[in-house]
Order: structure tokens, then sequence, then C-alpha cells
């Protein structure tokens, strides 16, 4: 008791000497002397600054660039690789603190956006462990893993004579405004974004699909593009609507009976992995939506998912009930949004095509000079003088460009994984 009376009694004693003016005050900081100072309205900096702020989002962190279909910190990971390049593999750590001359924004978002390259292997020869799509695991340590870019990638994406620079953030360095890549790497690879008020959503397509559509845009012939995905599984297009926004798909995992009593998935939806596939499912049996009492997961380089049945109940209705209740059938709505001319637009997947097979017609005959035999490189080298591009110059253009291709990326000249219905 004695404690708090004395506390009392210094807090009386302290509002007397404030009463008093005894005491200096605790700060000389007068709001109505500021005089003719700046006054911000609350409307204004919400128009002008936060402007500011989704511009640079959209143009600068989120949004790829339709004529390399990169975003930047993709952009600079290649530029500072192909500036490492000597053959060998780097450690992802020298890559990833080679990138922060040109990427301000911290070495996790430069080594997370490289390892989600290197897992899609078309630009980035990986070495070591990278991760696995299939079981959602995540790649080691970028001290531990090494990687370089990869054939494609060093045909296809560089080229100094007709690349733009613009120098670095803190203009100690040059970086090029967009690599003149000499392929549709946006609609190969898919890319997926949130800027601020838009998203752009675009999912990969089949490598060989890509060249037969853009040999079929120079013959002036109709061509239709469908999504392929690295996990399998079948795709239903029939809204697909060329991938604008508007557009949906419905994605389904491939279900087999085993036996009467088991039932094993072998491919899973795009964006799905085994792990949070049978979380899925086993939320389902504990709400008695499906009659299942195991599951085993053994998936590996493949998706081997074993789900055993309670005896007495269909196979049929079960398979039908993993598609209604789990993630074995998952829906996604395309947005092909791209930065075009410093502006974001939204176009379909074949104006995308079109657009980079025209950006390669005017860049070809430096790559001719490379990798052709004289006689042809005279032949197109003539051609490519002229402003106007014949049907069958195109064609012959287009299909020495896709052999050229398909060569080079042996990984990737595949059939179609993802069966498609319409």
């Amino acid at each position: 008791m004695s404690e708090e009376n004395n506390e009392l009694t210094e807090l009386d004693d302290f509002a007397e000497e404030v009463q008093d003016g005894k005491l200096p005050p605790a700060s000389d900081y007068d709001p109505t002397a500021m005089g003719d100072s700046i006054t911000h309205h609350l409307s204004g900096m919400y128009q002008n600054w936060f402007l500011d702020y989704a511009s640079y989002v959209i143009l600068e962190r989120a949004v790829p660039h339709i004529v390399d279909g990169l975003k930047p910190v993709q952009r600079r990971i290649l530029h500072s690789m192909k500036r490492m390049d000597d053959g060998r593999y780097n450690k992802v750590a020298n890559i990833v603190g080679h990138t922060m001359q040109f990427h301000p924004h911290g070495d996790a978002s430069i080594k997370d956006a490289l390892v989600q390259m290197g897992q899609k292997e078309l630009l980035i020869d990986c070495q070591g462990n990278w991760g696995n799509i299939l079981t959602g695991d995540d790649a080691a340590a970028a001290r531990y893993i090494e990687a370089r870019l990869s054939k494609f990638a060093l045909d296809v994406v560089f080229n100094p004579k007709t690349t733009e620079w613009k120098l670095s953030y803190d203009g100690r360095n040059k970086e090029p405004i967009a690599l003149p890549v000499k392929f549709p790497l946006l609609i190969a690879q898919g890319v997926e974004g949130i800027a601020v008020g838009l998203s752009s959503k675009i999912l990969p397509h089949n490598f060989n699909e890509i060249c037969d559509a853009a040999v079929s845009y120079l013959y002036e012939e109709p061509f239709q593009l469908y999504p392929d995905f690295l996990t399998g599984g079948s795709i239903d297009v029939a809204k697909y609507n060329d991938g604008q926004r508007g557009g949906i798909v419905k994605i389904r995992a491939k279900i087999e009976k085993l036996d009467n009593k088991t039932l094993v998935i072998r491919e899973i939806p795009y964006g799905k992995t085994a792990e949070s596939l049978i979380e899925t499912i086993t939320k389902a049996v504990d709400k008695g939506k499906i009659k299942a009492r195991k599951i085993e997961d053994n998936t590996a380089s493949q998706v081997e998912i074993l789900v055993h049945l309670v005896p007495g109940v269909s196979s049929d209705k079960q398979i039908d009930a993993l598609y209604a209740f789990t993630d074995c059938e998952v829906s996604i709505s395309p947005n092909c949004c791209v930065i075009d001319e410093r502006m974001p637009k939204f176009l379909t997947v074949s104006d995308v095509l079109r657009k980079s097979v025209d950006y390669t017609k005017l860049s070809w005959r430096f790559v001719v000079a490379r990798y052709s035999n004289n006689s042809i490189s005279q032949v197109l080298r003539r051609y490519s003088s002229k402003n106007v591009y014949t049907k069958v110059r195109n064609s012959r253009m287009l299909r020495i460009w896709t052999t050229l291709s398909h060569t080079l990326t042996s990984a990737w000249s595949r059939s179609r994984r993802t069966s498609y219905v319409r």
C-alpha cells in the first residue's frame, strides 16, 4: 500500500508542476506555425502516387513482354547467365548475385524465378536437385545446385546486334529492354503474374504444335493451339476462347483401375502436386464423399497414387466422386495479358504467335547467316531485304527454323502429354 501511495503522490506533484508552467514543453512542433507549406490532398495522392506504383508493378514486375515473353526478372536472369556463360555450369548462388546488379528486389525472388524456369526444361540446363513439379518438393539451396543456358536458349534468345539496351536501376550497367527471341516462348512456357488491377495467366502449349502453327500462319492457313502440360492429364477446351480472358478450361487427372478394389492416379492436373491432391482426397474421405480405406503415394519420376477402396463399393462411382469432390478435376480461367508498346493489352494466343513470327522474320537473316550454308543464306538474305514476303519464301524460312528448333531441343521434340476434348 505504501508503494501505491508514493506513486499517487508523484503523479499529483507532476500535475501541479505542469499547471504552474514549471516544466518545458514536450515538443516545439506547432502545426499552425507552418505557414504556406505544401498540402497534399488524399485524393490527389491516391490518383498520382498510386497510379505510378501500379504502372511500375504492371510494366516492371508482373506482366510479360510481347516480344520475348519474359518478365523483367526472367530477362535479367537470362542476361546475367549469358554474360557469365563459358560453357560450364555456374552455381545458382553466383547467378543470383550477378543478377542483383540488374534486379533490385532481393535474392529470394531471383532464385525462385530461376528455379521455375529450370523446371520447365527449355531455357535452363540444370544440375543438382531442382525440386519436383510432381511431388511439390522444393529445390536445394542455391549454393548446392548449378545451371547454364541450354543450347536452345543460346541459339534463339540472344543477338546483341538486334537488342535494344537501357541503363540498369543504378546506372552502372546496361540491360536489354527486350531480348530478340526468335521463338514464341510466352505460349511455350506459359506465365502467371498478379499486378495491380489486373493479372496475367497464359497456359503452356506443346513445342511441336507451336512450330506447326507458325508454318500454317506463314502459309496463310488456319491454325488452332490448345494447352499442353508437363503434368499430363486431360483437358476440355470447348470454352478455351483462344486463351483470351473470359474463357475457361477443365483439367482432369488420369485415373485407371488397377483392380476392382484399387484405383491408380498416373497424371495430375496442371498446377497441382501429388501431395496437394492427396490432401483433397483425404478430406473427401473424412467427409464420407469417397469410400476409401487407404491412400498410398508412390510418386517419384512418374505420378502414382494408389486409392484402396472399401470392399463392396463400385469403382466407377468412386472415380466419378474423385472428379466431383477432389482436385482430380480443376477449372482454370486463362487471361492472356501482355505488355505491348509500353501498355498492357489483352490478346489471344493466336495473336501472340502471329506477332512472334512477324518479329522473327525481321531478324531472320542473322539466324540464317549463322546456321545455314552459303547458298541458302544468300537466297534468304535477298528475300529478307524486300519489304513484302511471299507465301513460299516465308514457309521456306520457317521450315528451316522449325528443323533447327527441333534439332536443338530434342527433350521437347515430343508428342502431346495432355489429351484434349472439344
